[in-house]
C-alpha cells in the first residue's frame, strides 16, 4: 500500500431618599431658649420623605435579577396604582416561570449529555481494483503490469437528518482503529503481503486507502477493519454473553446488565447486602460461590475481550480487466455508532454567554427604571397628602417626630419624673403661653374681644 487518498492530502501508510423637611436638632440635646431665658422646643427628626435622584442612581448601582426587581427594591406594594403596573407584575411573574423552565432544561441537557448518546448508521464500504497494462519496450516486449487496489467507505445519509450533517460528517479513517490488508504470501513473499494502516495521534483524516502492486494475475486478499468505538467496546464472554442477551457492548451497559439480572433473581444476600450469592450459572462464569458487589468490575475484567475485527475476503480480479476495461467495484454495509446530532447544540447552548450578557444589562435597566418610579410615586404621594390636607399633615408629622426624638437625642425617661426636670426656664415659659392659648381660645368662644369685654 503506498498512498493514501481522499477529500485529505496524500499520506503514506507507511508512515432611596426625597425632598423632606429640614430638621431641628438641637446641637447639645438640650431645650431651645427665647426671650432671653432660652426658650427651647423639642429637636424633630425628618418627616417620611420622598426619595430623592441622587439616592436613586446610588441604590441603582446595587444589580438584582429579574426575580428581584420589585421585591428588591420597594416589593410588590411600591407599584400600586401605578400605570400599567399590574401589566408588570404579569410579566415579572410570567419571567419567573420561564426561567425556572429554562434552568429545569439546563439541567436536564446536563444530564443527557453525560450520557453517551448515538445513533446507529449505515457506513457503506467500497472495494474497487483496476489494472494498468505494462508498457511496450523497444525490443518488442512489455513489462509486466500492475493492479491497483481502493478502499472506500461512505456513511450513508438520511433525509430526515438536518441539512448541515452532511456538511459535518465524518471521513471514512475517523471510524476504524486500524486496517490490513493481507496478500497472498506465496505471490508476494513473507516482507510484503502485509499492508497495514495503524490510527495514531496525529493522524490525518482520508476518505480512503488505495495498494498499488505489480502483478497480472489474480490475486486473494484479505482486509480486516477493527472499528474505533467510542466509548470502547467489549465483547463479551460467551457464557456471560448467554446469560444477559449481549455481545459486544460498552463496559458500564455490561455491568448494568448484571446488576439488573441479580437484582431480578434475588441473588442479594438478604443479610448482608453488599454481598451477592452466585446461582449455578454464576458460580460456572466467576468460579465462586460468593462475592462483593464492588468486586463485579474486578471479575468482569476476566471475561472482556477485544471485539471482533471486520473480515472482508475480496478477490482482485486482474485477467477480468483483459476483456472489458471497466471497473469493478464491490459494496459491504456495517453498522457504526455516532454521536447524536443534538450533541454539538446541546454543547453551544450550554456554552452560550452572549445572551446572557444581554439579560444581565436589560435587567439592569428595568431595575433603574422601577426605582424611578417608585421614587417618583412617593414624592407625589408626599406633595399630595401636603396639598390636601396641610393642617393635618403637619399635625401627624409633629406626632410622629415627637416619637422619634427621643430615638435620637438618647432623651432618658427617669430624667421626667423628677422635679427639676420642670423648674427649667423653657418650662414657665410654655405654661404661660398655655394658659394664654387656652384663654384666647376660651374668649373667642364666648365672643370676647382681645383686652375688651362688651356691655
Amino acid at each position: 500500500m503506498s498512498e493514501v487518498y481522499g477529500s485529505a492530502p496524500v499520506l503514506s501508510l507507511e508512515e432611596g431618599a426625597g425632598v423632606s423637611m429640614k430638621r431641628m436638632i438641637p446641637s447639645s440635646g438640650g431645650p431651645i431658649s427665647g426671650k432671653g431665658s432660652s426658650w427651647t422646643s423639642p429637636s424633630v427628626p425628618s418627616v417620611p420623605s420622598a426619595p430623592s435622584a441622587s439616592t436613586t442612581s446610588s441604590s441603582s448601582k446595587k444589580k438584582k435579577r429579574g426575580s428581584e426587581r420589585v421585591v428588591g427594591v420597594k416589593g410588590e406594594k411600591g407599584l400600586e396604582g401605578v400605570v400599567d403596573s399590574e401589566a408588570y407584575m404579569d410579566l415579572v411573574i410570567f419571567e419567573k416561570k420561564l426561567d425556572s423552565t429554562i434552568m429545569r432544561k439546563r439541567l436536564d441537557i446536563q444530564e443527557a449529555l453525560k450520557r453517551p448518546v448515538k445513533q446507529k448508521r449505515k457506513l457503506r464500504i467500497f472495494l474497487s481494483s483496476i489494472f494498468l497494462p505494462g508498457k511496450e519496450e523497444e525490443d518488442g516486449t512489455s513489462s509486466g503490469g500492475s493492479w491497483e487496489l481502493r478502499v472506500e467507505g461512505r456513511l450513508l445519509t438520511d433525509e430526515k437528518l438536518p441539512s448541515d450533517f452532511s456538511r459535518n460528517k465524518k471521513k471514512f479513517s475517523s471510524f476504524i482503529k486500524s486496517l490490513v490488508i493481507e496478500l497472498d504470501k506465496e505471490m508476494y513473499g513473507p516482507d510484503n503481503y502485509l499492508v497495514e494502516w495503524h490510527r495514531s495521534p496525529s493522524t490525518q483524516e482520508t476518505d480512503g486507502f488505495q495498494v498499488k502492486r505489480p502483478g497480472d494475475k489474480n490475486v486473494r486478499c484479505t482486509i480486516i477493519l477493527i472499528l474505533d468505538h467510542q466509548p470502547l467496546q467489549y465483547k463479551v464472554d460467551p457464557r456471560l454473553a448467554r446469560l444477559l442477551g449481549l455481545h459486544t457492548q460498552t463496559r458500564p451497559v455490561i455491568v448494568s446488565a448484571l446488576w439488573q439480572y441479580i437484582k431480578s433473581h434475588n441473588l442479594q444476600d438478604p443479610h448482608e447486602r453488599e454481598y451477592i450469592c452466585c446461582n449455578s450459572f454464576l458460580k460456572q462464569i466467576f468460579q465462586t460461590d460468593k462475592m462483593k458487589f464492588a468486586e463485579l468490575p474486578q471479575r468482569l475484567n476476566p471475561l472482556l475481550y477485544p471485539p471482533d475485527p471486520i473480515v472482508i475476503n475480496h478477490v482482485i480480479s486482474v485477467e477480468d480487466f483483459r476483456h472489458s476495461d471497466q471497473k469493478k467495484t464491490a459494496c459491504f454495509d456495517i453498522d457504526v455508532e455516532l454521536d447524536d446530532t443534538l450533541k454539538t447544540q446541546m454543547n453551544s447552548f450550554l456554552l452560550s454567554t452572549s445572551s446572557q450578557q444581554e439579560i444581565l444589562s436589560l435587567n439592569s435597566k428595568i431595575h433603574e427604571t422601577v426605582n424611578s418610579i417608585v421614587s417618583l410615586k412617593t414624592s407625589r404621594e408626599f406633595y399630595l397628602r401636603f396639598a390636601n390636607n396641610p393642617q393635618l399633615f403637619i399635625s401627624k408629622w409633629i406626632t410622629s417626630q415627637s416619637r422619634n426624638v427621643k430615638a435620637i437625642t438618647d432623651t432618658k425617661d427617669y430624667e421626667q419624673r423628677k422635679t427639676d426636670f420642670y423648674y427649667q426656664a423653657w418650662a414657665q415659659e410654655a405654661v404661660c403661653r398655655y394658659f394664654y392659648n387656652q384663654v384666647k381660645k376660651r374668649g373667642a368662644e364666648l365672643g370676647i374681644s382681645e383686652g375688651f369685654f362688651d356691655i
